[in-house]
């Protein structure tokens, strides 16, 4: 199941390392520290900053990532919307009223 945190997912700098899934992202930014000659041979997809992939595979990673899906319905359904129904589905959070008066 691709939503275990507990899965097990192979480093893309040392293919010994096996991570689970919920400490993946904290093990890149550690393993990229620790080989930084691996990691300048390696691209980060811009529709997921877990895939890392050889630089020269890009183009073809973006063409095929299952997680351009995602962004672009986002970007497709937020284009329908009207800029007012665009600024309503933003933060609902409002300051609490204040009774304080500084000019007394």
């Amino acid at each position: 199941d691709m939503l275990d945190p507990e899965r097990l997912i192979q480093c893309p700098l040392v293919k010994h390392h096996r991570i689970r899934a919920r400490r993946f992202p904290y093990h890149l930014v550690k393993c990229k520290e620790s080989n930084p000659e691996i990691a300048k041979k390696l691209a980060t997809c811009p529709f997921n900053a877990r895939h890392l992939v050889p630089q020269a595979d890009l183009s073809n990673h973006i063409m095929k990532c299952n997680d351009k899906a995602f962004v672009e319905q986002d970007v497709v359904s937020r284009s329908c919307e009207s800029p007012q129904e665009q600024l309503n589905n933003g933060s609902t959070w409002q300051a609490p009223p204040c009774a304080e008066d500084w000019e007394t």
